[in-house]
């Protein structure tokens, strides 16, 4: 499969997390370690997964949240830039990627919100 090179280097990076996988998604690409959805990339940019609990460390080290436009509004997700060093090794980015792998195991345990329809 010819996938861009940003995919590529991706999946290296994050094979700290045993076999990492893409799937085309919206434009972009989806990245499971395993069934877990641990990170994204849009824009040739690599998206990592967090939770309140982890953002902060995202956010310390200078990273910015996945934001995009839809029906005229602005969405944020909880995936965040991945640090500019950690994009250079495998090992930098170890532990951002063990961040990635928590919160979307911690994402999946999480109860569904349900909404309720109006008739």
């Amino acid at each position: 499969m010819n996938r861009p090179a940003i995919v590529e280097l991706s999946l290296e990076l994050l094979a700290s997390l045993g076999a990492v996988r893409a799937r085309r998604m919206f434009g972009g690409w989806g990245l499971y370690a395993g069934d877990a959805f641990v990170a994204l990339i849009a824009d040739d940019q690599l998206y990592l997964r967090a939770q309140a609990q982890t953002a902060p460390h995202f956010a310390a080290a200078g990273c910015r949240p996945f934001v995009f436009q839809a029906k005229g509004r602005t969405m944020t997700l909880s995936y965040w830039s991945a640090p500019a060093e950690a994009m250079d090794s495998p090992a930098l980015m170890e532990p951002w990627a063990r961040l990635a792998l928590q919160a979307a195991l911690a994402a999946r345990r999480a109860p569904a919100v349900r909404r309720s329809r109006r008739s």
